[in-house]
């Protein structure tokens, strides 16, 4: 289950930064910014079509790690069901 955990942990990590880069201009074009895009944006995507932004302000990105580590942690709860 670590493997799990890490994974989860690694694409968390790769929404933040994802999110940071917005702050510094020109970041989404370079390499880094483009394959983060890749990987995260199918997934952001799906709440901000139902998450409007407020004042310019985007907070899909906030729950869309809420529902990740529910995902988490249910994904886990179901692991130790079949496990035991």
């Amino acid at each position: 289950m670590t493997i799990i955990s890490r994974l989860f942990q690694l694409y968390q990590l790769a929404i933040v930064v994802y999110i940071l880069m917005s702050w510094f201009p020109g970041a989404y074009n370079t390499r880094v910014g483009q394959f983060l895009g890749q990987i995260c944006e199918p997934f952001l995507s799906i709440f901000r079509r139902f998450i409007p932004a407020i004042a310019g302000l985007d907070f899909s990105p906030i729950i869309a790690l809420l529902v990740l580590q529910l995902a988490e942690s249910g994904l886990f709860y179901l692991l130790t069901l079949i496990m035991y």
